[in-house]
Parts: C-alpha cells; sequence; structure tokens
C-alpha cells in the first residue's frame, strides 16, 4: 500500500486543536482531496499507533519501578527488624 504525501507536509506531531484545522485543499468541484484526506488519516494513524506504543512503555516502566519499591521496602522492613532483634 502505498501513502499519498501531501503538497502541505504534514509536519510535527498533532494536537486535537491542530487536528481541526488541518487545511485541506479543495478539487475544481468545490470538494476535498482523496488522496489528502487519505494521507491525513494515514498519518494521523501512524501517530496514533506511535502514542499507544509509548503509554504502554510508560506503564510497563512503572509498573518495573513499583516492583522495584515493593521489593526494596520489604527488604528494608527486614533489615530493620533483624537489627532490633
Amino acid at each position: 500500500m502505498t501513502v499519498h504525501r501531501s503538497r502541505q507536509a504534514l509536519r510535527g506531531p498533532f494536537t486535537p486543536d491542530r487536528i481541526t484545522t488541518v487545511p485541506l485543499p479543495l478539487t475544481r468541484r468545490g470538494r476535498r482531496g482523496y488522496r489528502d484526506v487519505d494521507a491525513l488519516l494515514h498519518r494521523l494513524a501512524f501517530e496514533l499507533g506511535k502514542r499507544s506504543r509509548q503509554l504502554e512503555d510508560v506503564r510497563a516502566e512503572n509498573q518495573r519501578i513499583k516492583r522495584a519499591l515493593r521489593t526494596w521496602q520489604s527488604d528494608h522492613v527486614a533489615c530493620a527488624i533483624r537489627s532490633e532483634e
């Protein structure tokens, strides 16, 4: 599948505000060009996938940190109990 590259060069990350203001050229009949709309949809799908993967990575890192903290706390409590004896 090929992806049409719009002459508008959709650069930078999209934000909700930016998506609603993307200028799409009109055809001679006053309609949006299919290729430009298709390019925009492909770009949005790509960025959504990228952000979903980033969110998964952040959640995995969060879980790793929580496990490490629980382990450290368990070890710290065990050492404190031994030192009291």
